[in-house]
């Protein structure tokens, strides 16, 4: 984590699946039931992992052709069948969370889970309290990492994109987002970057947890 001097966010805008919640399971279990639909090769977790940070309308077409809308209804209904049972909270994320938000920092969601789904799993946590908007895929023009939901996100707030704000996710596509938004890149994840990770979309901070996250911002 760069120790650099930077101003205390105005904003921070938080992706959800695996910055905020361990999805990766229920992902992994409803693609794979959906591939087994259309007679696909099964993923194994580190491809699972590595190919899912898209929008359902920006990877399905990829992978089902002209089916892909067919797809997308199976995978949502697999998913929804087990995404609230098994959600789980990321270790301290809760604390982390109420701390930003009665420090004053207006807090976002940008992500590309589908939007009822990412509100049905908010409001079941009690995590829609500390949230001003919650916007998931479908709720914006353009899903991420385009700048259209992060522009929703901070719809009401008075707060204009640009370094007051920042963007913190655990994937490339996170980091993207925030650049292509004028937005301070942050990489919330255990893992350290790798050398080349992020050649093109450098976080300009890493941290381990919300926690550590919510501290650094603690002392701003």
């Amino acid at each position: 984590m760069s120790q650099n001097v930077h101003p205390r966010p105005k904003a921070i805008i938080f992706d959800w699946d695996n910055t905020l919640v361990d999805s990766w399971q229920v992902i992994f279990e409803a693609m794979n039931a959906t591939l087994d639909d259309f007679s696909l090769h099964p993923w194994t977790m580190e491809e699972t992992q590595q190919r899912v940070a898209k929008s359902m309308r920006d990877s399905f077409p990829e992978l089902f052709g002209d089916d892909w809308e067919r797809a997308g209804e199976i995978f949502t209904e697999h998913f929804s069948a087990i995404h609230l049972d098994r959600l789980r909270p990321l270790p301290k994320a809760e604390e982390a969370l109420a701390e930003l938000a009665n420090s004053g920092v207006y807090l976002g969601v940008v992500s590309n889970k589908r939007g009822a789904f990412l509100r049905a799993e908010a409001e079941k946590l009690g995590w829609d309290r500390h949230f001003s908007q919650i916007i998931g895929a479908g709720d914006a023009p353009q899903d991420k990492p385009a700048t259209d939901p992060v522009n929703l996100a901070l719809n009401g707030s008075g707060i204009d994109l640009g370094q007051g704000v920042w963007f913190a996710g655990d994937a490339q596509i996170d980091l993207e987002c925030a650049i292509n938004a004028d937005c301070v890149p942050i990489l919330v994840r255990e893992k350290s970057p790798q050398t080349d990770e992020f050649t093109d979309f450098q976080p300009l901070f890493h941290f381990n947890t919300v926690l550590t996250l919510s501290n650094f911002v603690k002392n701003l």
